[in-house]
């Protein structure tokens, strides 16, 4: 019955104005050059300072007797290569899908006995961005874990639900007038190919969570608190719909 249900998610009807797998494109791609140069070179690429203090946090001890990342993981080059590009996940300590940040204050509490990092904390950011950056080039695949099938129909509503005083869904700037302007920037179809994302709006780095809050507010609707699992369930269908795309994490947008 558990497979039946996920499969029934993904045999929904395309919506209207959804954008075929094979129309598909990255913010990336509608960039300006001289934007795309800064993503590109690493030297140049301002999310690889929260890289480098990453793999730091990587082989750091809480205290002096527990365990690094590194003393259960090793290699994060080799132990982490993938992970980015299949989170949210399924949590059976949660009951739950839970996003790539969640997953790291899990084996901090778990594994570690040390406090959660804060939401858009730079050390959780930092170690997010060191994890996802061992995926870069990597498509993204979602699992089928068919215990994350109601989440994922939840993150589709979210995604298509109306909301705020400007009774604007996600769908409506993402799916139908990608390409377009607004406010004299280019509409992105939305896909979170390259998250933790170094805006140069934020001129720093933020967490796809970051990024959903402020589309949420920017409909004028009240945003929903980090790690809620609304905003969790619309990250699961976001890397759902943007399933086979590679990841650039750290990407730099504007």
């Amino acid at each position: 019955m558990r497979c039946a249900a996920f499969l029934l998610v993904l045999a929904i009807p395309a919506i209207a104005g959804e954008i075929p797998l094979s129309e598909r494109r990255s913010g990336y791609d509608l960039m300006r050059q001289e934007t795309r140069s800064i993503q590109d070179d690493d030297a140049a690429n301002p999310g690889m300072l929260w890289v480098i203090e990453g793999k730091d946090l990587w082989n750091e001890k809480t205290d002096p007797g527990s365990r690094s990342c590194a003393d259960c993981h090793g290699d994060a080059s080799v132990s982490m290569k993938g992970v980015a590009a299949r989170y949210p996940a399924f949590s059976a300590a949660a009951g739950r899908p839970v996003d790539l940040e969640q997953r790291i204050n899990l084996c901090r509490t778990t594994q570690q006995h040390a406090a959660p990092l804060a939401f858009e904390s730079r050390r959780l950011l930092a170690i997010t961005a060191y994890v996802a950056r061992q995926s870069r080039g990597m498509p993204i695949e979602m699992s089928s874990d068919p215990r994350s099938a109601p989440f994922l129909a939840a993150g589709r509503e979210e995604f298509e639900r109306r909301r705020g005083q400007l009774n604007l869904a996600c769908t409506q700037c993402h799916d139908d007038n990608w390409g377009r302007h607004l406010g004299g920037s280019i509409i992105p179809q939305g896909h979170p190919t390259g998250y933790p994302i170094y805006r140069l709006e934020w001129q720093g780095l933020g967490s796809l969570q970051r990024r959903l809050r402020g589309c949420i507010s920017g409909v004028r609707s009240e945003p929903y608190d980090y790690g809620a699992p609304q905003l969790v369930n619309l990250e699961l269908y976001l890397m759902w719909r943007a399933r086979g795309m590679v990841l650039e994490s750290p990407a730099v947008r504007p």
